[in-house]
This record gives structure tokens, sequence and C-alpha cells, in this order.
């Protein structure tokens, strides 16, 4: 294929570069609403009398549901196309966002928070999106873009709510400029539906040859697909765990959660050996194989990366006013520099990931990403200011580059089962975002970075497991014809 059709004209508005600049902006869409509540937190603790403990359950609770959401749009993209997936997943946002805006109570509260984690789905049905519309050698790039400029939607709350909760004025401007955030996401919901299309004309939207789980190859996979889904399910026992601890639920209602997760868990099991009992009995196609320990290495990345991102995106706006006494107008702009960088680190980390191979670089922005939590777990109120945000976002280029590194693989490992591979490592993200929020709410805000600082270098010592993706993907078109598509 010639370097010009390898090049990528991002001023065009036609053909695949339509479909990403559409894409890319209903994510960034679900990125506003998801953290609609992290700039505003101050305004809503004054306005419920919030304690700090109930603070920090909220922003657990605005990652919990994202998990097992991941894992169910992963499956309704595969089935259904990105289009319709993505148009529906914005209306419902913007009806529970509405209802988040008028909440009279902490409970109401965490009720809608915990159902608006339904809306950070959306990233995986891009990635599919993404992925029918690109070539492999421009995968990196283009899901980089997608994921880059939309994840910046965290950074323009952050910078713009707080100014436009004050223009409304009075006590509770905060409202009106969560509902700014809803009409968004109702508006968008339709202009996507009737914009794009799932594949380019002529091509072949290839669906999971059985639905319910996902499709492995091997008796050692479908064991390592089983333990891998554990920890989605410890996450929601953990942050029920902390919901008992702060007699939000009692300790008979959190024994009834652990044993539904537990009975939900053995009914996934179940679905899981379904899809995949004929792997107990015969060899798969060689046409049909991939590696699980590929998307298994990949999830335990997007857990540090993803999960690292939102767990800080969550707190910083309140760290920076801690630390250096800022007003919330002016911490949630420097916040937002923290995933400012998305709209640079995420398709940078991609086009690394293109150009000089996927698991080098993995390695690389990892081990950046290590050396720049540690660098801000130092960060004390005797820092200059602009040193702090300096280092914040030197950190966050590697986390999100890292980010783009990973879903530059994603779409490579096996392109029919790309939503439901995306809808897993999402989930581990917001296992990540889970574990380390809850980590965030028993420890200094110094300590909660040399956590992530520690885990990253067990992450690198994982990457190094992980195999070059070479050659060309094999996938059979319905008419029972096999297409090549070249990963190299």
């Amino acid at each position: 294929m010639s370097e010009e059709k390898h090049s990528l004209n991002l001023l065009s508005f036609t053909g695949k570069i339509k479909i990403l600049h559409m894409t890319w902006v209903a994510f960034f869409i679900t990125f506003v609403v998801w953290f609609n509540h992290a700039p505003l937190m101050a305004s809503i603790k004054e306005t419920f009398g919030l304690t700090a403990e109930q603070v920090k359950t909220l922003l657990i609770l605005n990652v919990a549901m994202t998990i097992p959401a991941r894992i169910v749009i992963g499956m309704l993209v595969d089935t259904l196309g990105p289009k319709k997936t993505y148009s529906g997943l914005l209306f419902i946002a913007a009806i529970i966002c509405f209802f988040f805006a008028a909440a009279d109570s902490f409970e109401t509260l965490a009720i809608t928070r915990f159902l608006l984690g339904f809306v950070g789905a959306g990233f995986v049905i891009g990635i599919r999106m993404i992925s029918e519309w690109f070539p492999a050698k421009q995968m990196g790039v283009a899901e980089g873009i997608y994921g880059g400029w939309g994840n910046f939607g965290s950074a323009a709350a952050a910078m713009a709510l707080p100014t436009i909760a004050l223009a409304f004025g009075g006590d509770e401007g905060w409202r009106y400029a969560i509902v700014v955030t809803g009409v968004m996401a109702l508006v968008y919901s339709f202009v996507y539906f009737f914009n794009v299309t799932d594949t380019p004309k002529g091509s072949t939207y290839f669906k999971p040859k059985k639905t319910g789980a996902m499709e492995v190859s091997s008796k050692g996979d479908l064991i390592f697909y089983l333990l891998m889904n554990i920890p989605m399910y410890l996450a929601l026992a953990l942050l029920t765990w902390k919901l008992a601890n702060l007699e939000m639920i009692g300790s008979t209602g959190a024994t009834m959660i652990y044993v539904g997760l537990f009975l939900v868990y053995l009914y996934q099991s179940y679905h899981v050996i379904q899809v995949n009992k004929g792997v107990l009995t015969k060899k798969v196609p060689e046409i049909d194989r991939y590696s699980f320990k590929q998307v298994a290495i990949l999830d335990l990345a997007y857990f540090l990366a993803f999960g690292s991102e939102l767990a800080v995106i969550s707190m910083l706006p309140l760290f920076f006013m801690d630390t250096f006494e800022l007003t919330q107008v002016h911490a949630g702009l420097l916040a937002s520099g923290y995933a400012f960088m998305n709209l640079v680190a995420r398709p940078g980390g991609g086009w690394i990931s293109d150009k000089f191979g996927r698991r080098k670089t993995l390695i690389i922005l990892l081990t950046g990403l290590a050396i720049g939590y540690f660098a801000m777990s130092q960060i004390t109120s005797s820092w200059p200011i602009a040193l702090a945000v300096l280092v914040m976002m030197a950190c966050s280029f590697f986390v999100q580059s890292a980010e783009g590194a990973v879903f530059a693989i994603i779409p490579l490992i096996k392109r029919r089962l790309t939503g439901q591979i995306a809808g897993m490592a999402g989930a581990y993200g917001n296992v990540g975002a889970v574990v380390f929020l809850t980590i965030y709410s028993m420890v200094t805000p110094q300590t909660f970075f040399f956590v992530i600082c520690g885990a990253a270098v067990l992450g690198v010592i994982t990457i190094l497991f992980m195999e070059e993706p070479k050659g060309a993907i094999a996938e059979t078109l319905p008419d029972g014809t096999v297409q090549m598509i070249d990963v190299s």
C-alpha cells in the first residue's frame, strides 16, 4: 500500500476521517458526562454537607458500574454495530445525567452517580468503529486520536464546568452545569445515529460466531479466561466492602451482594464454557486461533494506565485545592492539565507503537509511567505550583501514551472479537480505578501516587511475556471465503 494511503488528512470531513471525527466527539461527550462531577465536587459537597468519606465514595461509585458495562457494551457492539450502540448509550446517559442534577440527597447522588458509570463504556464502541474504517498500519494513530481527543472530555469538563456553574450563579449553579452536559449527550445521540455507518461501503461487519462470551482457542485459554474474570467481581466486592464500612449498606445487604456477585460469576462462567465447550473435545482450526495470553497482558497494562488515570483525574482538583489552597475554578484549571495531555499523548503512543514495535513501546511507556508517579508522590505544599503542574503533565504523557499503545494492539488480536477484547481491557481499566480509588480513600495522596508507581514496576515485568503481533489476521467471510488482514 502506498505511503499516501497511510497518511491521515485530519482536515478532511469525508470517508474514514469523517467517521474518526464523529466518533471521537461522541467519546468526548461521554467523558464530559462521566466526569462532570469532579470539578464541581466542592460545590456539591457544600450543597449536601458531605463528609470527606462520602465524597470519596462518590468518586469510587462513578467508576464501578463501568466494569460490567464495558463487558456488556463490548458484546453489544460486536453484535449490533457501533452506530446503534453509541447512539443508545448517549441517549440513556443524558436521562441519568438529568436525574443526577436534580438529586436532593446523598443517596440519590450515589445511585445516579453509580448508574452514570455506564457511560464510561462508550470508549469500547469507538475502538470497534475505528478498527472497521482504518487499515492496520494506521490503527495505532487512529485509535490514539479517537481515545486521546475523546479522553480530553474530562479536561474540558474540569476547565469549563466550574465557570458555567459560576455563570448561572447561586449556591446550586453546579446543577445547571450538569444539565448542560446532559443536553449535549441527548442532542449528539441523534446526530451520531444519522451521520455514520458501521463499515465503509461494500465491507463486511464481522460478528462473533457465538454470543454470550468471548471465544477462546484452547483448554488452557478457557481456564485463563475464567480466572481473568474473577478480578472484575472482586473489584465490585471491594466497593461493597467500602460502602458497608461507611454504613451505607448493612451487613445483611453486603452479604447478599457478595452472594449475588458469586452467583453472577458462576452464571457467566457457565456461558463461557457453553460458548467454548468445543475446545474441550477438539482442536480449534488454525484460522480461528489466537493467544488469550495477549488479551490478559493488555488487560493488566490497561489496569495500570487507564485505572490510574481515572483515579487521578477524580481526585486531582481536590488535591490541588487542599495542597496549594486554591479556589475551585483555579484548581480545576490546573488539574485539567493532566487530561489535557490526551490530545497528543494517546495519538503519540499509538504512532510510536505503529512505527517502533508494540511490545517495546509498552515497556518504555510503562517505565515512564512508574517514574512519573514516583515524582508526583513527592509533591507537597512547599513545591512551586508551576513545578507540580509540570511534573503532573509529564507523568500524564506516559500514562496516556501507554493507553494509546495498548489500543494500538487490541484490534490486531482477533478482528471479529475486537469489541469484546476492548470491553474486557476497558473493564480492567475500571477495576484499576476502583482499586486505586479505594487505596486513595485510606492513605495520603503522596502514598497513593507511590502505590501506583510500585504497581507499574510489576506491570513492566508482565509486558516482557507479551508477543509482538505479526503476520496477518485471518477472518472468515459469511460466504465461507477467507480474508487476510495484514498487521505487520
